[in-house]
């Protein structure tokens, strides 16, 4: 047998050792425990963010949970349910942040469409348009300040054939029956004044849509949800490019008044492959870039809320043209002289002749309409080469026989390069809410997905995670994601 034994420093050293190696254990079990709190929580979001709505990414592009679950009931307590059920459950969950798509008009929404634009066709598509800007800036501005003309025209062409205007040896009323029905110039604008502009712009071959909805239930009217919590944002979200690109998603996804083609073939307006056609059978509106634009509730109002400002636009253009065309100045001051013998005011041969050029102004705007209407091109500026109406034209325009549709100009403008310039001119937070409305009530109409509402739908989400690991030990960490 032999003896052993220990001194007391030996002992103590002993004890520190086996102390250590239980710490160091301990704090790696901690960490440990720590790391696979938040691996099983960035499993959990991850997994909630994998069920995107199929629909609206399939159909426009973006990323987004629809938070109801197909319920139509929207509670945060769903979120941290998936969460559970994605393997966390001893894991608390507390919402900190939350971003919808409609949140800060639409802020989520837009920079998707930017970001799936920029990768799907590059910033390239929208070099051509950059130095237009200016010029649909001055052409809003001509035809605000034609349009703010035409009262005064339409009040003078009332004077002249009543008899009002200057000295006339005949009464209004001999005057006014002077002027025969297929001799009176100004029928057309009368005719607009009377019946609206739809009465007489729509080529024959297009039916004119019925389709309407309720604006109170639109996203863009509506009273919305909204988010919380401090997110990043991309920055020059409003900048002329980033403009021009979402209003190319825009013309790129949605229908519009134009897309059909005429009965010549000449092609399609804004026609996209990967846009599946834009059929519009399953969409509760046909004229939706119209809608985008106007706002209105019906197609037919939208429409005409576009053709007007698209009107006035070309009449003042239309104007500019005539008064430099020498040759048409001759034939509306020879047509000027006989109306005014036909109304017994020689004295006011001057003045008829400058109502007519502006009457033979408009009556070229209507067929210019007709024109980009059935998916053909009109010239921006008239010549006396590509001028479509005649004046003996003018007489007849707007009346049963009358179905003058202009030529296709090769190099001219489209009705969808108008819609790109009032898109541009539109204020930008309407744009991309209405645009939201027609995504919502597309998915609605087209899948029978009467749940889905804009602002059910999830683009971010923060929360704060409270794991326990031993005993009293609590550890709390953030959690975060969102689609970029």
């Amino acid at each position: 047998m032999k003896k052993g034994e220990i001194t007391a420093f030996l002992s103590l050293t002993f004890v520190l050792l086996i102390s250590f190696i239980f710490g160091m254990l301990e704090i790696s079990v901690l960490h440990t425990s720590k790391n696979l709190s938040r691996l099983e929580a960035d499993r959990a979001v991850f997994s909630i963010f994998g069920e995107y709505h199929g629909k609206l990414l399939e159909d426009y592009h973006v990323f987004a949970v629809e938070g109801s679950y197909g319920t139509g009931s929207f509670d945060e307590k769903n979120l941290a349910g998936r969460m559970h059920y994605f393997g966390s459950g001893n894991i608390e969950y507390e919402i900190t942040g939350i971003q919808y798509l409609t949140d800060n008009q639409g802020q989520a929404f837009k920079e998707q469409v930017l970001e799936y634009m920029e990768q799907r066709y590059g910033v390239s598509i929208i070099r051509n348009f950059t130095g237009l800007t200016e010029q649909w800036e001055n052409q809003s501005i001509q035809g605000q300040e034609i349009e703010g003309y035409e009262d005064q025209i339409l009040d003078q062409i009332e004077q002249i054939k009543s008899g009002e205007s200057g000295e006339q040896t005949g009464s209004g009323e001999e005057n006014a029956a002077g002027l025969g029905s297929g001799e009176n110039p100004f029928a057309c604008m009368e005719q607009i004044e009377k019946s609206g502009l739809l009465s007489i712009v729509l080529p024959r071959t297009m039916d004119l849509s019925g389709k309407q909805i309720t604006l109170q239930n639109q996203a863009s009217e509506r009273t919305l949800r909204p988010g919380r919590g401090s997110f990043p944002a991309r920055q020059g979200i409003n900048g002329i490019d980033e403009k021009l690109l979402f209003n190319e998603y825009i013309l790129k996804t949605f229908t519009n008044a134009a897309m059909k083609t005429d009965q010549t073939g000449t092609g399609s307006i804004g026609s996209d492959a990967g846009n599946q056609g834009r059929e519009t059978g399953g969409r509760s509106l046909d004229y939706e870039v119209e809608y985008i634009i106007a706002g209105k509730n019906s197609d037919k109002e939208n429409l005409e809320s576009v053709l007007v400002k698209l009107f006035f636009i070309r009449t003042a253009l239309n104007y500019a043209s005539l008064l430099r065309d020498s040759a048409r100045q001759s034939e509306a001051a020879a047509l000027a002289a006989v109306i005014s013998v036909l109304l017994l005011m020689p004295e006011g041969t001057d003045v008829i002749k400058q109502l007519i050029l502006f009457a033979w102004a408009s009556g070229e705007s209507v067929v210019d309409i007709r024109t980009l209407l059935s998916g053909r091109r009109t010239a921006l500026v008239k010549n006396s080469e590509n001028w479509q109406l005649p004046l003996s034209g003018l007489l007849t325009l707007g009346s049963g026989s009358d179905q003058r549709i202009g030529e296709d100009v090769p190099g001219g403008i489209s009705y969808e390069e108008y819609l790109r310039g009032f898109l541009f001119l539109n204020n930008q937070d309407e744009t991309a809410m209405r645009t939201l409305d027609r995504a919502e009530e597309n998915i609605k109409t087209a899948y029978g997905m009467d749940y889905f509402r804009s602002d059910q739908c999830v683009t971010k989400l923060e929360l704060r995670g409270t794991a326990n690991l031993f005993g009293d030990i609590v550890y709390t960490f953030p959690v975060y994601f969102g689609y970029q």
